[in-house]
């Protein structure tokens, strides 16, 4: 589905990926570790094409996308959540969600699109009318996963899902995660610091280090020690 080759991406001078390649396959899940400023987010960035790699080449489902638009690759369907959530506080829960089909490739889907959402965040259909910015920080979340499933997307990329949740909202989340893969048939790559409930639902795992992919190893051969290990 989405193959990376050597790809290089830079901030100014700084060379934050570097000969970077990884795979992802049809339906899977893959979760991607690595400690805070190793190129975890400009990874994905590069990916949806909000920024460009110096070289290398991204292939998705056989296209090369390199060079694309992020407006271009979200109508081939590949979807980002950003760590920050980005939402429109000014605009209802509604209204973010109906702007995630802004694409003519989701248009067409909004109506079962917006019941899978309600119904895997149920806290949302309580809230469809509320303004954003008087959401929780975990509901917030809820918003920003919902809005790119709006999208149609057939790769989901989430950019640090548990950040700032408790636990008991984060297992909410990841329940949800599981839940789209598993009945919409979507591949995920998920970003994550918190490892447990990740690596418990991802197929296999690669860990990133100083722009660099140390490893990549199917999630049953791998353990959470190991993954500590190569955090520090």
């Amino acid at each position: 589905m989405l193959k990376v080759d050597s790809i290089n991406g830079y901030y100014a001078d700084l060379h934050v990926i570097k000969n970077l390649s990884l795979r992802i396959d049809q339906g899977e899940v893959v979760a991607l570790f690595g400690p805070n400023g190793h190129g975890k987010s400009t990874l994905l960035k590069i990916l949806c094409g909000l920024q460009h790699p110096k070289s290398g080449t991204i292939l998705f489902n056989g296209e090369n996308i390199t060079a694309y638009p992020s407006h271009r690759i979200v109508e081939l369907g590949i979807a980002y959540i950003p760590e920050a959530r980005d939402l429109f506080g000014d605009m209802t829960v509604m209204e973010n969600l109906n702007l995630g089909a802004y694409n003519k490739r989701a248009r067409h889907s909004i109506p079962q699109n917006l019941e899978f959402v309600f119904e895997i965040f149920p806290r949302l259909f309580e809230r469809k009318n509320q303004l954003c910015s008087t959401l929780s920080g975990g509901e917030s979340r809820m918003v920003a996963v919902a809005r790119g499933l709006m999208s149609e997307p057939s790769l989901l990329m989430v950019d640090e899902p548990s950040i700032g949740l408790s636990p008991s909202l984060r297992s909410s989340v990841f329940e949800a995660l599981a839940k789209i893969n598993r009945e919409k048939g979507i591949t995920l790559l998920i970003v994550e610091q918190e490892i447990r409930d990740a690596l418990s639902m991802a197929n296999r795992i690669y860990m990133i280090k100083k722009g660099e992919i140390l490893f990549e190893k199917p999630s049953a051969e791998v353990d959470i020690n190991e993954i500590e290990k190569a955090y520090f």
